[in-house]
């Protein structure tokens, strides 16, 4: 394949993309980190590709990022699917985070989407989700899901305080607010998993390429 790939300074190279999608289609096929790669940073159409110039040089890296084939999401998701269990909070697999859903938002973006509350939490449990980049906040984790998205618009007065543990819906995406923040996202749902922590490494619960499911338990 041919990747638009440009220099992001003396050691970097910036790979720009169509579509979201092709971005984590062609993260996904880096099965092992190109060597000599020190960081890979997602972005909405871009991956930027960080190296050890003592390790390797644009020319080579240019040529092993040419090797990869970009795996389709779909076909990922189904492999986490496969593998994962839900009674455990992390999988080699994916990460499970448990949700309560009595968002402020929950029947009102039901509204938007057509369907009933209870649907929208079916629809938002019931596919594997992956975190496409990261932004807005440390821990700030955009998810693209496997199922068609609902486009929900953004809310529109934002809030000036949205709840650390709010679980979110805007666009193509949901998230998972790491801290109390302003915010104009629909809240469907709350969680008391942290999604930043400096006593994690990586302090990220979810940076790119991350697989999460969400599983309802409102009533546990």
């Amino acid at each position: 394949m041919t990747l638009d790939l440009r220099p992001a300074g003396s050691a970097a190279l910036l790979a720009t993309f169509d579509t979201l999608d092709a971005v984590t289609a062609f993260r996904a096929g880096i099965t092992e980190r190109p060597p000599g790669v020190t960081e890979v940073v997602s972005g909405a159409r871009t991956l930027l590709f960080r190296y050890d110039p003592t390790h390797t040089d644009a020319t080579r890296l240019r040529a092993d990022l040419a090797r990869v084939t970009p795996t389709a999401e779909a076909e990922a998701a189904a492999a986490a699917a496969a593998a994962a269990t839900t009674t455990s909070t992390t999988t080699d697999a994916h990460v499970t985070i448990p949700v309560t859903y009595d968002g402020d938002d929950l029947t009102a973006a039901a509204d938007l989407a057509g369907m009933t509350p209870a649907a929208l939490v079916a629809w938002h449990t019931g596919q594997v989700w992956t975190s496409a980049f990261c932004g807005f906040a440390p821990g700030f984790s955009y998810l693209t899901g496997t199922a068609s998205s609902l486009d929900l618009p953004r809310r529109s007065t934002s809030r000036t305080a949205v709840p650390s543990g709010a679980v979110a819906l805007a666009g193509e995406f949901s998230a998972v607010y790491p801290r109390t923040s302003p915010g104009g996202w629909q809240l469907i749902g709350r969680t008391d998993v942290p999604m930043w922590s400096l006593d994690r490494d990586p302090p990220a619960l979810a940076p790119a390429g991350t697989r999460i499911r969400f599983v309802d338990t409102s009533s546990a």
